[in-house]
Parts: structure tokens; C-alpha cells; sequence
């Protein structure tokens, strides 16, 4: 196995990562159509966004682990296509109940993709993993951002059945994986003839996994806090329209890009555990700038370099599991992805409390102790290394 990354592979997997995730962007963005269009209630949407979300955070563990033991390559495109398949048809759905059971397929395809994704990256970055993960990771943020573009687009011009054309982006994928599964299937071959060779991977490192699942469900605690109420916060304090406010979040989002391919490189000649600490260290400090910026000009290039850093952080957690978990890199991508992140995401209407009593001040300052909070865990972390030598070393017998 080369010790540099496959680029035809890697190019084509974060493709579809892109082609998966839109289907996550497209979601939220259907919202305000379906209340005008079909007429439906704030509570009655807001429960399709939790479907989707959380069928997907609860099944992706579960194809991970059925995965690591079975080669699943096929997953890759029958996911996204089913991601597709279920957003496409969603316009002439002909009443809510289908509408909630094709969101909930959506998710289930989302879900399938994810772990196979991420065991690929890994298999075809040679010794470049970070790298890898992060030329990966970056096709789904800029695939989450595209979704709700696509959607306003088409479903502005057509109404509802513009949600038929979304279609395309998934059959797209689809294709380009399948055609490229038998590669990347030689890959997992080299892989485990390694493993075969030398005997072991190693052990799989539960309780430092644990430690990290903790990070990360604090990590996304603060995530969609932020993501949640900046545009809210930058309307109260600066009176900004709601338009003008959301724009925040667009800054914010684009950060995202360029702070994960900068992650992977830093995790690869840093180790991972240095960059995450040193990330979440970074957006401590710069949130309470951000919060107490005078203009619009001072938030916005900080809100760019948060965005950077906070999502950067994401590649070398990934990897860090995966490393961690070695026998169950699939189970590992599941929960680092997602449902570590989707229960952080459930913690959110907390923060909304906290908003109602005490002010959106107040709330933005709790999402600063989230963030120190979840510093204070990757501290704790060990290097995949430590943790390997701790479980290789025999504990002392009991003295008699």
C-alpha cells in the first residue's frame, strides 16, 4: 500500500461526501416551503428535521459496526442514492405521513454512507490519514453548505416538485462510486493482508474512545449553539434584518473549508491530539472577542476564523477514533460522526431555555464554557500510541 493518498479515490469519495451531505442541507432549507406550501405547523417541520436527524445518528453506528465485519463498498452508492431518492420525492409526497417516512429513509441513506466513507479515506491516504480525512470531510461541509442554495433555487422556480431534480446529485454519486468500488475494494484487500502479516492491529482503546465521544457531543453542543444564535444575537445587537443576519452564519460556515484542509496537514506533521486541543484552545479564546465585537467587520473576520478552527477540529477526532478503534474503524466513524454529534445537537432547546430567562448575552457566554469544557477533555486524551502501550503492558499480579 503506498504510503501517499490515492488522489482518483480520495477526489471521488469526497465527491460523494459532497453529494451525500447536500441531502443535510437541503433538509432545513425545505422548511418554509412545505408551511407555505402544504401548509404544515412550526412543530409538524420541526419534527421532520428531527426524524432525519436522528435516524441517521442512531443507524450509523450500526452500519459501522456491521461493516468492520463485512465489507460493505456497496453502502457508498446505495446510500447517497437513497439520501437522494427520499429529499427528491418529497414534493409530491401526497400527505405528511409519507413526506416524515421519506425524511426518515433520507436519513437512514445518509446514515449508510458516512462509516464506509470514512473507513475508504482511511484505506486509500496511505500513511497521510489527517490529510485524507480532511480532503473527505471538507466535500460534506461544502455539500451541507450547497443543499440549501440548490433547494431555494429550484423549489423558488418550480415550487414544490423542484425538489424532483435533486435527484441528479445522488445518481451522479452514485454512479462515479460504483464504477470506482472495485479500486477501492483493493485497497481494503492490501489492508487486511497487512494486518494478516504482522498479526494485529492492536487493541481496540474503549475508554479513551469514550473520552473522546464526551469531546465531541460537547463539541456539537456548542456547534449548533452557535450555529443557532448567531444570526439571533447579531439581529438583537447590531439590528440587523433577519436576511443580514443569517449572512453571519454563510461567514461562519465558510471558514469551515479552508480550517479543515488546514487540520489534516497540521494533524499529520503535529499529531492529532495537539491540533484538537490547540483548536479548541483557539476558539475559547476568540469567542468572547466575537461576542463583544463593535461592528459588523470585526464579527464577521472572526466569526471566518471560529468557523476555521471549530470545524477544523473535526478531522483529527475522526482519525483520532479510527486510531483508537483500530479493529472497528467503521463502529468508530459511526459514533464520531454521528451520533456523538447528534446528541450534542438534542442539547440545544437547553440553550434556548437559557436564552428565554436570562438573554442572548448570556446564552453566547454559555457556549464559551462549552467550548472550555470540551478543551478540558482533549487534554485528557492520549496519544493513540499511549493508549496502545497501556493496554499492550500486563498488569501487575497481586502481591501475596
Amino acid at each position: 500500500m503506498s504510503d501517499g493518498i490515492h488522489a482518483r479515490s480520495i477526489s471521488i469519495l469526497s465527491l460523494g461526501h459532497l453529494c451525500n451531505d447536500v441531502y443535510q442541507g437541503i433538509v432545513p432549507a425545505l422548511l418554509p416551503f412545505l408551511v407555505v406550501h402544504r401548509g404544515l405547523s412550526y412543530e409538524a417541520v420541526s419534527a421532520l428535521v428531527f426524524a432525519f436527524n436522528l435516524s441517521s445518528a442512531i443507524v450509523q453506528p450500526l452500519f459501522g459496526h456491521l461493516s468492520d465485519r463485512k465489507p460493505m463498498a456497496w453502502l457508498l452508492p446505495a446510500g447517497v442514492l437513497t439520501a437522494g431518492a427520499g429529499v427528491a420525492l418529497v414534493g409530491v409526497a401526497p400527505n405528511y405521513p409519507t413526506v416524515f417516512a421519506l425524511l426518515l429513509l433520507s436519513g437512514i441513506g445518509v446514515a449508510a454512507f458516512h462509516p464506509e466513507g470514512s473507513r475508504y479515506a482511511n484505506y486509500v491516504s496511505g500513511g497521510m490519514r489527517a490529510r485524507g480525512m480532511s480532503l473527505f470531510t471538507v466535500g460534506g461541509n461544502l455539500g451541507f453548505a450547497l443543499g440549501p442554495v440548490l433547494a431555494t433555487v429550484l423549489l423558488s422556480r418550480f415550487g414544490m416538485i423542484g425538489t424532483l431534480p435533486t435527484i441528479a446529485t445522488g445518481a451522479f454519486a452514485a454512479v462515479l462510486l460504483a464504477i470506482e468500488m472495485p479500486k477501492m475494494a483493493r485497497f481494503r484487500a492490501v489492508y487486511t493482508k497487512r494486518v494478516a502479516a504482522s498479526g494485529s492491529l492492536g487493541h481496540d482503546a474503549w475508554w479513551p474512545f469514550a473520552r473522546l465521544s464526551v469531546f465531541l457531543v460537547v463539541r456539537a453542543f456548542a456547534t449548533f449553539g452557535l450555529m443557532t444564535f448567531i444570526p439571533l444575537y447579531e439581529m438583537k445587537v447590531h439590528g440587523l434584518a433577519p436576511g443580514a443576519a443569517g449572512m453571519m452564519l454563510s461567514v461562519l460556515l465558510a471558514g469551515s473549508a479552508a480550517g479543515t484542509l488546514a487540520s489534516g496537514w497540521l494533524a499529520d506533521r503535529f499529531g492529532r491530539r495537539a491540533v484538537l486541543t490547540t483548536a479548541m484552545a483557539i476558539v475559547v479564546v476568540l469567542l468572547p472577542f466575537f461576542i463583544n465585537a463593535a461592528g459588523m467587520l470585526e464579527a464577521g473576520a472572526l466569526a471566518v476564523l471560529i468557523g476555521a478552527v471549530l470545524f477544523g477540529s473535526m478531522t483529527p477526532a475522526v482519525v483520532l477514533g479510527q486510531e483508537y478503534l483500530p479493529n472497528r474503524i467503521g463502529a468508530a466513524s459511526g459514533m464520531t460522526l454521528g451520533l456523538s454529534i447528534s446528541l450534542g445537537g438534542l442539547g440545544v432547546p437547553v440553550l434556548g431555555a437559557i436564552a428565554d430567562a436570562h438573554g442572548l448575552h448570556t446564552v453566547m457566554y454559555a457556549i464559551v464554557g462549552l467550548a472550555v469544557a470540551a478543551t478540558l477533555v482533549t487534554v485528557t486524551l492520549p496519544s493513540p500510541r499511549a493508549a496502545q502501550q497501556r493496554l499492550a503492558t500486563p498488569a501487575p499480579a497481586p502481591a501475596r
